[in-house]
């Protein structure tokens, strides 16, 4: 192993060299953690909202006030029909028709069923899903706060009320950034490690170096391990960085172990160099080794429950999303920092990643071909 810190020296200097890669390596990760995770909100407010208002009274007036109030809804647009507002919505100006029906007071008053209707647009369905609940969320609020004035003026018997509290563990405030960020980084560390290690050979093979380190007596393990040092260093540097900017800018704090969550990262690390190496050890040119790694991130990121919940996905799909190293570490990064994770709890994850880092790293060396 004597040749090994020769080799490690010599990527760093290659890397601190390069006056575009420094600023690849801490710069952008930097820029896109902040960004994305500003950017990557799943939270919809103020949705336009067209009212028509067949009853005009102080009842239907409270509860357009409610819409409006509430954060979520702006209710400036005002109509006599529906189809009249139906004309906004295919414009694109309107989420969403608000419909009360004629008699509405009266109704409420009497303690008789009544019914308002929503005319959501749909051709977002999330966007449409997340108004609809939005609006629930609204008619049961002002069904609490306007029954009992009603029913007052009437000796109506009103059935029994039940009600309820609710608790929100691990992300009390549903803050979407609080669920976004760990995820944002996770990917952010893999992209970093399996793209600069994808095109560390190939840019030896087309820098003509490589069949001066073929000539050596460097074997292919010290080879390998001396390419990925440099870059599982950096690796560990950025997702450190990430952690802090968490802390002072989105005020995400690790509940669980730091060092729980460096061992695993560590582990990570070394399965996706691992992958990038033997990416670059089958590829001829660096074109080659990027569109390749493309593919493999693109179907990591989708699969990962990254954006969308992995129980979602069709039952295929989660066979196939087993092979995905991401997926273990995204769930792993959310479970160690929201929820305070033990060791207990993610040591199945432990054992598939080493399964990981073994694989892709055995592989990479035996596909190394070197002629001495």
């Amino acid at each position: 192993m004597s040749a090994l810190p020769y080799i490690i020296r010599k990527e760093f200097q290659q890397i601190f060299r390069n006056k575009v890669m420094l600023p690849l390596l801490f710069v952008m990760p930097v820029v896109q953690l902040v960004v994305l995770s500003f950017a990557a909100d799943f939270e919809f407010k103020n949705l336009n909202v067209s009212v028509v208002d067949h009853d005009k009274s102080t009842a239907s007036r409270l509860l357009i006030s409610q819409f409006s109030s509430s954060g979520y809804f702006k209710t400036e647009q005002f109509f006599n029909s529906s189809q009249q507002a139906l004309v906004e919505v295919e414009k694109g100006n309107t989420d969403m028709i608000l419909v009360v029906p004629k008699d509405f007071e009266k109704d409420r008053k009497t303690a008789k069923p009544t019914q308002v209707q929503l005319l959501i647009n749909a051709v977002n369905n999330q966007k449409a899903g997340i108004a609809s609940n939005y609006a629930q969320q609204v008619l049961n609020i002002y069904n609490k706060r306007n029954m009992p004035q009603f029913a007052s003026s009437t000796n109506a018997v009103m059935p029994l009320q039940v009600t309820f509290s609710e608790g929100y563990w691990y992300n009390p405030t549903l803050d979407y950034k609080t669920f976004m960020v760990p995820g944002i980084l996770a990917v952010l560390v893999t992209m970093l490690t399996a793209f600069l290690s994808s095109i560390n050979i190939i840019r030896e093979k087309e820098l003509g170096t490589i069949e001066q380190l073929n000539v050596t007596p460097i074997s292919k393990f010290e080879f390998i391990v001396g390419k990925q040092v440099p870059f599982f260093i950096i690796g560990m540097f950025i997702l450190g960085i990430g952690l802090t900017l968490a802390r002072l800018i989105f005020g995400i704090h690790i509940i669980g172990s730091p060092v729980l969550l460096f061992a695993y990262c560590a582990i990570y690390v070394v399965a996706i160099l691992g992958l990038g190496m033997l990416v670059s050890t089958l590829t001829e040119t660096q074109q080659q080794a990027m569109f390749v790694t493309w593919f493999f991130m693109v179907v990591f990121i989708l699969l990962s429950g990254l954006f969308t919940p992995i129980d979602s996905i069709p039952l295929w799909a989660k066979a196939i999303n087993v092979a995905n190293p991401m997926k273990y570490f995204v769930e792993v990064m959310r479970m160690v920092m929201l929820k305070g994770s033990g060791f207990s709890a993610i040591s199945t994850h432990f054992g598939v990643m080493a399964l990981f880092a073994v694989a892709f790293n055995s592989l990479a060396v035996l596909s190394y071909k070197k002629t001495n």
